[in-house]
């Protein structure tokens, strides 16, 4: 029996990336997913890779009604969502801390912070009205080991293991699991900016602080999500786990 059958899962940024090969994994083990990105096309996309199993949403996760639709999306697909991806992130590119730009710090605290509290004040509810459920967010080893020049995105990703920690214990009454991941830089679209560009000298750079010698893959993360939202996980919650080739020992 797969892991995952007969749950729905909802998955934000899930066009690319973690998101997506952690959409694609849900599939695999017999989830339905809802595919939750602001970037509409390559969510369609996505979704219509997946089959009957997958649909789409478009869904800015720092606008409450782009949640709240996005619950209402998840619900026509099952009369219950058992497993909340909280995937989409943002960083900010590389530089002194006091030289980064108002608007990419606000953009970095809406999407790493703030959607974390729009979709928990909308699923939590749910979750705890049906007897339980998972929620998983996907935060970074910058929030364990910081990098120089990404103090911002580093605190917000502290701040989601922080955030992580402290759901799981006051909703495991309500048979609400609460997990986050720590991967490091991955083979994503937010390579580039970590790294301040996508060049052999950058690469070779980041590669040197990973012992594993390469970077997270989405098949990574695919194959931690699907362990941690199975039920053989069941008495994992408020674990803060590395997915890092050995970047935060």
């Amino acid at each position: 029996m797969a892991r995952l059958e007969n749950k729905t899962a909802v998955v934000t940024g899930a066009a690319s990336g973690f998101g997506a090969g952690i959409a694609r994994r849900f599939v695999e083990e017999g989830a339905r997913v809802l595919i939750a990105d602001v970037n509409e096309p390559g969510a369609q996309e996505m979704a219509a890779s997946l089959g009957d199993a997958a649909e789409f949403c478009r869904t800015d996760v720092t606008r409450s009604d782009d949640v709240d639709a996005m619950s209402q999306a998840a619900l026509s697909l099952s009369d219950r969502v058992d497993i909340l991806v909280n995937n989409a992130g943002v960083t900010h590119f590389p530089g002194a801390m006091e030289s980064i730009p108002e608007d990419d710090f606000d953009r970095v605290v809406n999407v790493n912070m703030r959607a974390i509290y729009l979709t928990s004040r909308t699923f939590v509810p749910l979750m705890k009205a049906q007897g339980g459920g998972i929620i998983l967010n996907i935060a970074s080893t910058a929030g364990i080991s910081p990098r120089p020049g990404l103090t911002w995105y580093n605190a917000s990703k502290g701040w989601l293991n922080t955030a992580t920690r402290s759901m799981a214990v006051e909703l495991a009454p309500d048979n609400i699991r609460v997990v986050a991941l720590n991967p490091v830089a991955g083979e994503t679209p937010l390579l580039a900016t970590f790294m301040g560009g996508d060049t052999p000298e950058n690469r070779e750079r980041f590669l040197a602080t990973i012992p594993a010698g390469r970077f997270s893959t989405p098949e990574d993360l695919g194959n931690a999500a699907a362990w941690i939202c199975s039920d053989e996980a069941a008495m994992v919650t408020g674990s803060t786990i590395e997915v890092d080739g050995g970047r935060t020992i």
